[in-house]
C-alpha cells in the first residue's frame, strides 16, 4: 500500500466536508488537525480569512500540564484552551470542522472539552 493513500483519502474527506462547512464572522469554524504526536485547533473566520484563536499541544500554557498524559488527555487540554481563548475573543458559537478525521478518539475528546469549556456547536 502506498503510504500517501491514507493522507490523500483524508484530504478528500476534508474537502467534501469543507464544501458544506464555512466559518462566518458570527459563527467561525473550529478546525482540528491531528498529527501522530500532537493535535492542533484553530478558530477561523473564513469570510475574512483570519485565524481568531489557536491552540495545540505545543502551546506553552499547557506544555507543562501535558507532560506524562496520554494523547487523549492532551487533546482535552487543547479543547479547553481553545474554548477559553475563543470566549476571551467574544466567540461562543462555532461550526466544528473535524478535518476529515472520524469523530472519535482524540477529535471527539477535543470537541467535548471545547463544549465543556463553553463553546456551542
Amino acid at each position: 500500500m502506498d503510504k500517501n493513500k491514507p493522507r490523500v483519502a483524508r484530504c478528500r474527506r476534508h474537502a467534501r466536508a469543507r464544501a458544506k462547512v464555512e466559518g462566518t464572522t458570527s459563527r467561525p469554524r473550529l478546525c482540528v488537525f491531528r498529527s501522530l504526536n500532537h493535535i492542533y485547533a484553530q478558530v477561523i473566520d473564513d469570510s475574512r480569512g483570519h485565524t481568531l484563536a489557536a491552540a495545540s499541544t505545543l502551546a506553552p500554557e499547557i506544555k507543562s500540564e501535558a507532560a506524562g498524559k496520554t494523547k487523549a488527555g492532551k487533546s482535552e487540554l487543547v479543547g479547553s484552551l481553545i474554548a477559553k481563548q475563543a470566549l476571551s475573543e467574544g466567540i461562543n458559537q462555532v461550526v466544528f470542522d473535524r478535518g476529515g478525521y472520524r469523530y472519535h478518539g482524540r477529535v471527539k475528546v477535543l470537541a467535548e472539552a471545547a463544549r465543556k469549556g463553553g463553546l456551542k456547536f
